[in-house]
């Protein structure tokens, strides 16, 4: 799942982007299936205050699931690592995680640039990046993940503020053959490509949709009409990533 933009205030207080991120993570709960990880590729919140993420991290906290997030544009390292990570808020560096689970790794990584909305690895991410892959455990599959896509989509809103200088992150994840996929948000969209020889996949948006330029952007490119959606990842002993968009009415 990506881009709930907790405390974004259409007119209402930021009451619409609260309860659609309640709606997706209750169905989440309420799954009679487990799930090895929930992933939120980053713009938690909409503007990146300790007051949203207080809010954010009283509802991530309530998962049954284990909850894995990473900073998007809209965020803000210092309140981001306070309530999210109880972690030092003055540390203003990139937020970069990795974690190892049973049966996967996931390599969290912050695209953003502190003031500006487009994305970028920079070069101590890389290098963390390439030494955590190089440390995991080679026995399950790794995924990177992050907020900004590292190619073009297609949408006319996202393209221009994606994340640049991808040439050197596919340098990375090619040196590493058990990274299974990267996963990213930012789109607003559902898309799947390749990058780096690999799947991407964009999560679809909580907070809104954005429209392909065929649709039209009559009232703006951004649809705030369609229900929140997310999407599952299931990675099969053949080594085969297979993902499904699910719509939360």
């Amino acid at each position: 799942m990506s881009d709930t933009h907790i405390g974004q205030d259409r007119g209402d207080g930021g009451v619409r982007a609260r309860e659609r991120t309640e709606r997706v993570l209750r169905y989440l709960e309420e799954l009679p299936g487990d799930l090895d990880a929930v992933v939120l590729t980053g713009d938690v919140t909409d503007h990146g205050t300790p007051e949203e993420y207080a809010e954010a991290a009283k509802l991530l906290d309530g998962s049954r699931h284990v909850s894995l997030h990473c900073p998007g544009n809209h965020d803000s390292r210092g309140p981001y690592r306070a309530a999210l990570l109880d972690a030092d808020p003055d540390d203003t560096s990139p937020v970069n995680r990795l974690v190892v689970l049973p049966g996967a790794t996931f390599a969290m990584c912050d695209s953003s640039i502190p003031g500006r909305g487009d994305g970028y690895l920079d070069d101590g991410t890389l290098a963390w990046l390439d030494s955590a892959l190089a440390g995991a455990p080679h026995d399950r599959p790794a995924f990177v993940c992050f907020h900004h896509p590292p190619v073009p989509l297609h949408g006319q809103y996202v393209d221009p503020i994606r994340q640049f200088g991808e040439h050197r992150l596919a340098a990375v994840v090619e040196g590493h053959t058990h990274v299974a996929a990267l996963l990213c948000g930012h789109s607003h969209t559902p898309a799947v490509t390749t990058f780096a020889g690999l799947p991407l996949v964009a999560a679809p948006g909580v907070v809104s949709t954005l429209k392909m330029p065929c649709e039209g952007e009559a009232g703006g490119p951004l649809d705030y009409a369609l229900p929140p959606m997310l999407a599952y990842h299931v990675h099969d002993d053949e080594g085969r990533l297979t993902t499904h968009f699910r719509v939360v009415p």
